[in-house]
């Protein structure tokens, strides 16, 4: 099976680079890609995400592939999303949208386009695909499992076996999971714009090595329901003495200037607030 688009060689990925005091609101265009394998209705299978100001295409294809294709088909549409970035390269991501419009009308097709103001175009990739496309669970493969944050401060972290989660939501395949990661809701501006409000973020339990200037989720053991959780940069720092370095300020600090950070007594990492994972990224915002 051909599907009629560049073979090019692909390229080597690179890490991105975000500029998050670059998020400004900018005008997008979305649609879905189908996918019709014989024997099977058309599935939703990816997400094309068009910056009507730039031109430049964002998308993400499924990688199941060999859940739901032949052997043969399998081999040709794990290289259809990068044939597609390499067309997008070539003819433009407004010429590459109208191509297919034009021309992909059997095995692989788009939808309809849909207005959207997106503000960080890989987090909204992520949640579009996240809502429209289906594919097959491979834990801690693909996907991580996603909790409440009482869970995850508590039965998860202490018998993860007997915890069922809500779902399992689909990682970036730049991203190496294992299983102490999972997957919650922030809400709250404190760590704006680096976590947005109500985004969804992958966290990892047992923070091991040093805390200092690293992202961790918190649990404030006096406060109740989801006010008591809240993400904050740990400061500390350290004097010699006879028994050793030890710790003479522990600081939990807000990224966002316009909400509090505060200094620990020097029980309370224990017993007030408790460390209860390691933030890794935001997978989408909410």
């Amino acid at each position: 099976m051909s599907l009629g688009l560049s073979s090019a060689s692909r390229p080597a990925r690179t890490g991105r680079v975000i500029n998050f005091g670059d998020h400004r609101e900018r005008a997008a265009e979305w649609t879905l890609v189908f996918v019709e394998l014989p024997g099977r209705r058309a599935e939703a299978s990816g997400v094309l995400l068009l910056d009507s100001e730039s031109g430049e295409l964002h998308l993400k294809l499924r990688r199941d592939w060999d859940e739901v294709a032949s052997e043969e088909d399998t081999e040709i549409f794990q290289e259809l999303e990068h044939d597609l970035q390499m067309k997008a390269h070539e003819m433009g991501g407004e010429g590459l949208l109208a191509w297919l419009e034009e021309n992909a009308a059997n095995t692989v097709r788009t939808g309809e386009r849909t207005q959207i103001i997106v503000r960080d175009f890989s987090s909204t990739l992520n949640r579009l695909y996240r809502e429209h496309v289906q594919t097959s669970v491979r834990p801690y493969r693909t996907h991580l499992p996603i909790y409440s944050l009482e869970v995850a401060a508590g039965p998860f972290l202490t018998n993860p076996e007997d915890v069922e989660p809500e779902g399992w939501a689909e990682m970036p395949d730049d991203l190496r999971l294992d299983e102490n990661m999972f997957v919650a809701h922030i809400h709250g501006q404190s760590m704006e714009p680096k976590i947005p409000n109500s985004s969804l973020c992958v966290f990892r339990k047992g923070v091991v090595g040093s805390r200092a200037g690293r992202l961790v989720l918190v649990r404030n053991s006096e406060l109740a329901d989801e006010n008591r959780y809240t993400v904050k940069r740990y400061r500390s720092e350290k004097a010699y003495s006879d028994e050793g370095f030890q710790h003479t300020r522990i600081r939990l600090e807000s990224l966002n200037p316009a909400y509090p950070s505060w200094d620990l007594d020097e029980d309370e990492d224990e017993t007030k607030y408790q460390i209860v994972a390691e933030f890794v990224r935001v997978l989408d915002e909410g």
